[in-house]
């Protein structure tokens, strides 16, 4: 019978002794005991039932020293240059910050805006001259020669010439400086490399609102005002408009496309912070789509066709722009590159095709160049 103190074995209710392993506590125990004898170490695992298969072996912390920095874990490497860990870099600001930031910014605009207006009053003649130039040229077209607007009250001509078109003026000539204070505003919040957009965000921003005002001035306006115009031609109607009704008219064709053609910004910027994708706004293109069609009617002066389509069809092509502008983002994301070569030879061959098929069809109907706007003519 064995011992009770013996680990090595108990007897069983046969008699027989079954030898156990001691557990790691028991072989703990153990070594506390032996460790001031004299016995090896072999010694003690062969009579404490080590062996090399039972053995567990765990590393010794070393000691951590109270003084000084020696029991200090190593600080992490820094990331290399580039990358963000986590939300590093990112300001946080608290609500009342947000709208102190918020107010500098807006000030901040202001300001911009009246410089550019003090400059634009020193050439208000030639402004005035370039804001009249659709409508004589839509008047000549029809037949009113000299082509004139018509003053009802006296201020008009002061507060037009003087006032207004000076301040919208300002507004084209500021808007680089507007869309950088809407990058500040917004740049703390983003991370590291995505603040790196910053210049593309406002030139782009900046030139996509002058193209659209541009467009709006030798497009938009100077046709579809001559086509507005001509509808009473022959019926009895004076094409004779006020200098009033036509400044405001012009205003809102002007700011409205000017708008219109930052919609590839916007969906940028959705896609940067992530609230949309370009998988998500083709698949719900069709919607956009209807939506681009409602606002253009409220958009459009009139609510003929003919208007409606000429502002409706910029905004869906620059909507299929910011896609591919979102694209492009994402495949930076994700370390990838976008085909360019195959691209732009695909982008070229598509382009001759359809200029080639726009020449045979403008000559077959009888269009021509002359050396005087509109240059395409019949």
């Amino acid at each position: 019978m064995a011992s009770p103190d013996d680990p090595q074995g108990a007897e069983t209710p046969s008699g027989e002794t079954a030898h156990t392993t001691p557990s790691y506590e028991e072989n703990l125990s153990y070594g506390e005991n032996w460790s001031t004898s004299g016995v090896s170490a072999s010694e003690r695992a062969a009579q404490s039932g080590f062996t090399s298969s039972n053995v567990i072996t765990e590393p010794i912390a070393p000691p951590v020293s109270s003084a000084g920095g020696g029991g200090k874990p190593p600080d992490p490497p820094d990331p290399p240059d580039g990358e963000d860990d986590g939300e590093e870099g990112m300001a946080r600001m608290s609500f009342l910050e947000h709208l102190e930031e918020l107010r500098k910014r807006l000030l901040l605009a202001i300001g911009g805006i009246g410089v550019a207006f003090f400059l634009c009053l020193f050439f208000s003649d030639e402004l005035w001259a370039v804001v009249f130039a659709p409508a004589g040229a839509a008047l000549r077209h029809l037949g009113v020669v000299p082509p004139t607007l018509k003053l009802i009250n006296p201020m008009d001509s002061f507060q037009i010439m003087w006032m207004k078109l000076p301040i919208l003026a300002a507004v084209f000539i500021s808007s680089p400086w507007m869309l950088y204070q809407v990058w500040a505003f917004i740049a703390p919040g983003l991370y590291k490399r995505e603040r790196r957009w910053a210049v593309p965000f406002v030139v782009s921003s900046a030139g996509l609102f002058i193209v659209g005002g541009f467009f709006a001035y030798f497009v938009a306006f100077r046709y579809g005002l001559e086509f507005l115009l001509g509808l009473g031609i022959g019926k009895g109607v004076d094409p004779s408009v006020n200098i009033t009704e036509y400044y405001d008219l012009f205003v809102d064709v002007m700011l409205g496309v000017g708008i219109i053609f930052e919609i590839p910004v916007l969906l940028f910027l959705l896609t940067l912070i992530r609230v949309a994708s370009p998988a998500f706004l083709v698949r719900h293109s069709r919607y956009a789509i209807l939506i681009i069609v409602i606002l253009a009617a409220v958009i459009t002066p009139t609510g003929d066709v003919f208007n409606l389509a000429l502002f409706a069809t910029p905004m869906i092509i620059l909507f299929y722009i910011g896609i591919f502008a979102s694209y492009i983002l994402v495949l930076s994301r994700e370390k990838k590159k976008f085909p360019w070569g195959t691209f732009f030879k695909w982008f070229l061959f598509v382009l001759v095709v359809l200029m080639v098929i726009g020449w045979i069809v403008a000559r077959w109907n009888g269009y021509h160049f002359v050396a005087r706007w509109p240059i395409f003519v019949r």
